[in-house]
Order: structure tokens, then sequence, then C-alpha cells
């Protein structure tokens, strides 16, 4: 019997930790946000990086997607799920 990979928030990952996304969730259906993250690469199987988190209330989100540097919002980053059995301190997106 196989279980299925728990599922971590791209917002609760851990600064240097990167982690394969499993799904972009919208809030609804016609969420405009899930779009554009999906339009700009957040797509299930890619790595994603936390590089940093800013002062006050961990704001924005610092993160690495291949080449390219993004600064999310926590609401942003909560839409974007990844698979918990794929998190890896420390490693290179």
């Amino acid at each position: 019997m196989t279980s299925a990979p728990l599922l971590l928030s791209l917002r609760d990952l851990p600064r240097q930790s990167s982690a394969r996304i499993a799904a972009v969730v919208p809030r609804s259906g016609d969420d405009r946000v899930a779009q554009r993250l999906e339009e700009l690469g957040f797509v299930p199987g890619e790595r994603v990086r936390v590089i940093a988190h800013g002062p006050l209330g961990a704001e924005p989100i610092a993160v690495q997607l291949g080449f390219t540097r993004f600064a999310l919002r926590r609401a942003e980053a909560e839409r974007v799920m990844l698979e918990v059995a794929s998190v890896a301190p420390g490693v290179r997106a």
C-alpha cells in the first residue's frame, strides 16, 4: 500500500530549502493570481527554493524558480503546494 505525499505550502517552506511543486491551488474559480503564477512557471514538477523572508511578517518571500527570482506575498505563496517528501534543505533549485 502506498500513501500519497503530504503537501506543504510554499509560504511554510523554510529559508534555504527547496522542494518540487505539486500544484497551484486557486482560491476561487477565477483566481487570477493562481493563473499568473502558473504562467510564470510555477507548475507541477518544477523545483523552487526559498532564498529569504522579509523582516516584518516574513513578507515578501524571495524564491528562485530555475534561474529567475520572484518576491511573493504570503497570500500568493500559500497557493503553491509542495511535495513534503521532496523538501531538501540547502539544495539549490
